[in-house]
Parts: C-alpha cells; structure tokens; sequence
C-alpha cells in the first residue's frame, strides 16, 4: 500500500502533503529529523489527512494533485472527513 498524507502544525497554518509506502515509518522519520527540514522548520507533527492507493503511480498522482490545489479545496477535504483537524494516530 501506498500513502498520501497531510501534516499540519499547531495553528493549521502550513500544509505539507507527501508520499510513502510505509506511513507509521515515515512520520517516525519526520520526528527524527526534526530540527533539519520543512517539517521541522514549521513544526508539522499533526497528522490529520491520508489516503491509501495500491499503485505508487496512483498516489503521486494524487500528490501532485493536492499540492496543485488551493488552500481553500484542501482545507475542505480534511474537513469533511477531519471536521476538526485532530491528530490522526497511526500504528
């Protein structure tokens, strides 16, 4: 399975959507380097979206679908199924 993901900081004020095969590995990750990236530098521990996808193909295409979207139209898909933004926990 692949993943397509939303993280968020406290304030919900920076999105970051990703990719990867193993979601509970990867948000691991994120904590670990926390201090050396994008997610790091806004503090973006809030995982609050995902979507499941049987083909990498299909999940980057679903990716760079959402990163080419406006705010407003992802902020609407996490509120439909996250109608207040809370932590997703994994694993």
């Amino acid at each position: 399975m692949y993943f397509v993901y939303i993280l968020t900081n406290q304030s919900h004020s920076v999105l970051y959507i990703w990719v990867t095969n193993n979601l509970w590995r990867r948000l691991g990750e994120h904590s670990l380097q926390y201090e050396k990236n994008f997610v790091g530098k806004y503090k973006l521990k809030k995982l609050i979206y995902y979507e499941e996808y049987k083909s990498i193909q299909e999940a980057i295409q679903r990716e760079k679908q959402l990163k080419n979207r406006h705010r407003e139209r992802k902020n609407n898909l996490i509120s439909a199924v996250n109608p207040e933004w809370k932590e997703i926990i994994v694993g």
